[in-house]
């Protein structure tokens, strides 16, 4: 006889597909705006300009900007505020961490051929945290129809009751739609239609009649780092033009934990009334990217940019492990001795990802001394981001080309200068990648900084703020009630640059 209070965690090495969806292209194909305070300051308006570390990530030829031999790093402190709406109910989770996001160097030299066209190179190495994912949401709220049997159900529906019952149970062959249906069942969550081990079919054991109170809590951490080997040259003092090589690496933890009651049982019947499904994952991975661009000066103070960042080709590993309890309405939760679990972790076959490629246009107007304009105009399609090999993937990869479209980015910065001081501000505005904007909404922020010239030796202080609202679904099936969420991201960051 199955346990009524259970509790458990299985593992297997099985390629299921169920971690590859279009959260894990937008988690892993969109850019937080990180980098230098100055950088940050001015919005990441930067792709005309050049002359900064964290501007080589929008267009390579900027590193011959750089006058000087320099090395700089930043320290930034992110602060991230969720407010969430489930059913009319209210909650808001704020998190703050501490990072060195940004370390590079550049080394400036000029040609000693005078007869030559090309008179000045650069070479850069930077390294940008291009995403931080320390992070919490929370939501809670009572559902007045669906119940987290639905999830269950909807896995194990079409799966013999040999398998669900652990009868005919092989964890190296097994796959996560039966894992979820094994695992409802064995929580006592859902029950076959009869005890042929044959049957196909499953009820729900959650006590009916609706209004499930319910939460579910994400608390991600991890980062998206982006390694950057440049080199540019300028020709006729007019023409820059640059690449980069990029090694990126990922590294991304993700604990969800769902929780679910009701007051729903009259009968003496063992009904559950209270559920608590947590999922561990853990993905890493390593990849490459280039970029190549140009920067062209149309007079002394007129500056346009042109530059094409590849698609970044990705390999990812998952590790999964989850547990379930469920309780029913007539069991002492305090029989510890019914706890099972046996600490064992998922480990996937690893699999590919193609994030979009992006074009960025710019311009830039230079007031001399005093100060400066700029404008970034980005185009990114995510559309045709995919999983590879396509034959392994196809109904993931249609979707995502179904779903997901053509985003606009807006950048504006301005910096004026008074003589050893620089102030600075900027805007920024991007489009959702869905073709309908109900899944995730335009993104909107605003910054501002400062930044003092001490010779050798320059230090800068920037303020960001970005804010909008998208929608999560408890689950990926049976389940998909929706929460609201509003997020607003702030960020304080302070480079501090050494010319040699």
């Amino acid at each position: 006889m199955k346990k009524i209070f259970l509790s458990f965690a299985i593992g297997l090495c099985a390629f299921t597909g169920q971690s590859q969806n279009i959260k894990e292209i937008l988690l892993y194909s969109q850019e937080n705006m990180n980098g230098t305070a100055r950088f940050r300051a001015l919005s990441g308006a930067f792709g005309a300009l050049g002359g900064d570390f964290s501007a080589l990530n929008v267009n390579p030829a900027g590193s011959v900007v750089f006058s000087n031999n320099q090395v700089g790093f930043t320290v930034s402190n992110y602060r991230n505020k969720n407010n969430t709406n489930y059913f009319g109910s209210s909650a808001n989770e704020t998190d703050n961490s501490l990072d060195i996001n940004q370390l590079g160097g550049v080394y400036v030299f000029e040609n000693e051929d005078k007869s030559s066209s090309w008179s000045k190179f650069a070479v850069a190495v930077n390294y940008d945290n291009i995403n931080n994912y320390d992070n919490t949401i929370f939501a809670a709220g009572t559902n007045p129809s669906n119940s987290i049997a639905d999830y269950f159900l909807s896995y194990a529906n079409g799966i013999p009751l040999s398998v669900v019952s652990g009868n005919d149970f092989n964890y190296g062959d097994l796959f996560y739609n039966e894992q979820q249906a094994y695992l409802g069942y064995q929580s006592f969550i859902i029950n076959p239609t009869d005890t042929n081990l044959g049957t196909t079919t499953y009820t729900s054991n959650v006590a009916p009649g609706g209004n499930y109170y319910q939460e579910n809590s994400i608390v991600t951490s991890g980062y998206n780092g982006k390694l950057s080997f440049n080199g540019s040259a300028i020709y006729k003092d007019r023409l820059m033009v640059g690449v980069n090589l990029n090694a990126h690496f990922s590294d991304y933890r993700k604990s969800t934990s769902f929780f679910e009651s009701n007051n729903n049982n009259t009968s003496t019947n063992y009904l559950v009334e209270r559920v608590r499904f947590n999922n561990d994952l853990y993905t890493y991975g390593n990849g490459f990217s280039f970029q190549i661009g140009t920067i062209y000066k149309a007079t002394k103070e007129f500056r346009l940019g042109l530059a094409y960042q590849s698609p970044t080709w990705m390999r990812y590993t998952d590790e999964l492990s989850q547990s379930i309890s469920a309780v029913s309405s007539n069991v002492n939760e305090e029989l510890a001795a019914d706890v099972v679990n046996p600490r064992l972790t998922m480990i996937y076959e690893p699999y590919r990802m193609r994030t979009p490629g992006k074009i960025t246009a710019s311009a830039a107007y230079v007031f001399g001394k005093t100060g400066l304009l700029s404008f970034d105009y980005g185009v990114k399609d995510y559309g045709n981001a995919a999983f590879t090999p396509d034959r392994d993937f196809r109904d993931q990869n249609d979707l995502v080309a179904n779903v997901l479209g053509v985003s606009n980015e807006f950048r504006l910065g301005g910096e004026y200068k008074i003589k050893r001081v620089s102030l600075r501000a900027g805007y920024r505005y991007e489009e959702s990648p869905f073709k309908s904007e109900n899944a995730l909404g335009d993104l909107t922020g605003y910054s501002g900084g400062i930044g003092y010239n001490f010779g050798e030796i320059k230090v800068d202080l920037a303020y960001s703020f970005s804010e909008r609202d998208y929608f999560q679904s408890m689950f990926d099936q049976g389940l998909t009630s929706a929460y609201k969420i509003n997020v607003k991201n702030g960020n304080i960051s302070l480079t501090m640059l050494f010319e040699l």
